[in-house]
């Protein structure tokens, strides 16, 4: 299985992780249990699919994944600010700022990996 702890994407994903199972403990038990669940589940999706990424060869089908739970989450941090789960604005801020990144960069993958599909390698094309 190929490594991915090196990965950047990887690091931020598992900071976001890490930080909202923080944060969703000070939710109210309604949010808590509803919105709070949602958060972590696609954060930890998110992890899952950075893993299975970066070890397939063809990863264009894992990253449209990744890109769409990436801007799942980033929706859901925007729902849960507005239904006021959050117990201050800078949890959210954090949370959003790092889901933000996420986005992009699972973008630029997908974009990078879709660009090395149409261009082979040298290596590859005299074999």
């Amino acid at each position: 299985m190929a490594r991915y702890e090196h990965l950047p994407i990887y690091s931020k994903a598992m900071e976001l992780g890490v930080y909202l199972d923080t944060v969703v403990r000070n939710f109210s038990r309604y949010n808590k249990y509803t919105i709070g669940k949602e958060l972590r589940d696609l954060s930890r999706n998110i992890i899952k699919l950075i893993i299975r990424a970066n070890s397939l060869a063809d990863k264009t089908e894992s990253l449209f994944d990744l890109v769409q739970n990436c801007e799942m989450l980033k929706t859901m941090l925007f729902y849960a600010k507005e239904t006021k789960a959050f117990a201050n604005f800078n949890s959210f801020q954090h949370a959003t700022g790092l889901a933000v990144l996420l986005c992009k960069q699972s973008e630029g993958w997908l974009q990078s990996s879709k660009k090395s599909q149409n261009h082979p390698s040298p290596i590859k094309a005299s074999q």
